[in-house]
């Protein structure tokens, strides 16, 4: 037994994922966004929430901290996983993103301005700002969900003519104990 029978080493035709955390830290009425630096390859001069990779060693809670941390400085509670998403953008492997919100009672955040800068954002004036191309999706759905809501999954894709889509699972959950 052990690590072998795990079957990680079974990668041939097999859809794989990079995994990675996106992070909205909220304080009172505000987000915390980062608007990307403009030499990014990823969302040059695009606000988004704060993430990145998740390490070998880490699960994606432990990753999200870590990212809030690394990013902006901040100490944050109430971590809530929200959503999971698998995001097929058309090539060999996908993105594996996991969701989460944060609550700082500090607005003091420490940038590093390699990454981009950060900006405390009012909720009702999202639209005012170039968002990458997903969060005026999910910003509506994750910022209206309960504190005891669990997370939902979605599948990230995109059409012939580069527009995205999410198209959400249907879960049920159920309190019925199974035999």
């Amino acid at each position: 037994m052990g690590a072998s029978q795990q079957g990680a080493d079974a990668t041939s035709g097999r859809w794989l994922t990079i995994p990675r955390t996106l992070c909205f830290v909220l304080n009172g009425d505000d987000v915390l966004l980062m608007k990307r630096s403009p030499t990014r390859r990823v969302f040059p001069n695009q606000y988004n929430g704060l993430g990145g990779h998740i390490e070998a060693d880490e699960d994606p809670y432990t990753a999200a901290i870590r990212e809030i941390k690394e990013e902006s400085g901040l100490t944050v509670r109430d971590v809530r996983l929200r959503s999971v998403h698998n995001i097929n953008a058309g090539e060999e492997s996908g993105i594996m993103l996991f969701v989460f919100t944060a609550y700082s009672d500090s607005r003091q955040v420490v940038a590093d301005e390699r990454e981009g800068t950060l900006h405390w954002v009012d909720v009702a004036t999202l639209n005012d700002y170039d968002l990458v191309e997903d969060l005026p999706l999910l910003l509506p759905k994750i910022l209206s969900m309960a504190d005891d809501e669990p997370p939902y999954f979605g599948l990230v894709s995109y059409d012939a003519n580069d527009d995205i889509h999410i198209q959400y699972a249907n879960v049920i959950s159920t309190n019925e104990s199974h035999k």
